[in-house]
């Protein structure tokens, strides 16, 4: 099945061309189902791009998705234009009466700071306390996951010794989650991050199971036990080149920066990225969407508490 999204969306025509499925407003109005309405808050300043890697993970599956996009009303975009933002964003108070299947809480580059002196962190809390009983399931990724553990549970992040950069091998902690369903042993996931949340201090939370993990990059992926909260610390999300934007990026400014771990062949960046992670992503969103959002919300989404 398709995932919706508005017409005239950049992302459209790019997954099309992809051979995703998807399926235009248009069309959308003369079927009889009732889709899965998905949120996104999108706090990555490259609005575009990330909308269009999680509308490819979200449309690989056979469930009709409407995808619909939040931004921040204290916090305005500044690398995505106004007309943009105005065609196809809305504001939390545009949405805050209405309930959600599934809500989607982005990385943002603000992980150095302290929480409270992001910008917009008194509305992400708002937004977060709302969706204990307006959303059957959260995902949050990357600062969006420590964000939603330390405003849930007080759990802190710390900062690294060096940037965590590159593509990691992890491991099913907790095979019975049926958020790694049809994972191998062992999966690869790009990091990019400046900090990071200790496994011991999420282990210690009652509320919390941790389902995976990896040698180099700790803590990966956990959630309540019935998935109403799950937390992603990598990116499953990115392209083949988004590493390499940033890694290029950093290297051309004169900033400090290594060549991202297991990323290019022989450590080479004159040879083309090698990408292992796309396979777990999709399971990955597909299980989240299946099992913890399709199988797990009411048919009458006003029933959603």
């Amino acid at each position: 099945m398709p995932i919706k999204i508005p017409n005239l969306l950049p992302a459209t025509s790019t997954l099309q061309e992809e051979n995703i499925f998807v399926m235009t407003e248009t069309r959308a109005i003369t079927q009889d189902i009732r889709p899965l309405h998905i949120l996104m808050l999108n706090l990555m300043p490259t609005k575009i791009v990330t909308e269009t890697q999680i509308a490819r993970l979200i449309g690989n599956t056979p469930l009709q998705v409407e995808l619909e996009l939040l931004q921040t009303a204290t916090h305005k975009a500044k690398h995505t234009s106004a007309e943009h933002m105005l065609a196809f964003y809305k504001t939390f108070d545009e949405v805050k009466h209405r309930k959600f299947d599934g809500l989607i809480i982005t990385g943002a580059p603000v992980e150095q700071m302290e929480f409270e002196d992001v910008e917009y962190w008194e509305e992400l809390c708002e937004i977060m306390e709302w969706s204990k009983t307006h959303v059957t399931s959260t995902f949050h990724i990357c600062w969006g996951a420590q964000a939603g553990l330390y405003y849930h549970y007080g759990i802190k992040k710390y900062p690294l010794d060096k940037k965590l950069f590159g593509v990691f091998r992890h491991t099913r902690d907790y095979n019975r989650s049926m958020l790694l369903r049809g994972f191998d042993d062992e999966f690869w996931v790009p990091h990019s991050r400046y900090t990071t949340v200790r496994t011991e201090d999420v282990a210690a939370c009652p509320e919390i199971k941790i389902i995976s993990t990896s040698p180099e990059a700790g803590l990966f992926l956990c959630a309540t036990e019935r998935g109403k909260q799950v937390f992603v610390t990598g990116h499953s999300e990115y392209d083949a080149d988004t590493l390499e934007r940033e890694y290029l990026r950093d290297k051309n400014a004169g900033l400090p920066i290594e060549v991202p771990v297991n990323y290019y062949p022989d450590d080479d960046d004159t040879k083309a990225p090698l990408v292992r992670w796309r396979s777990c992503a999709n399971l990955l969103y597909s299980n989240w969407l299946n099992y913890f959002v399709y199988q797990t919300t009411p048919y009458d989404i006003n029933d959603i508490k």
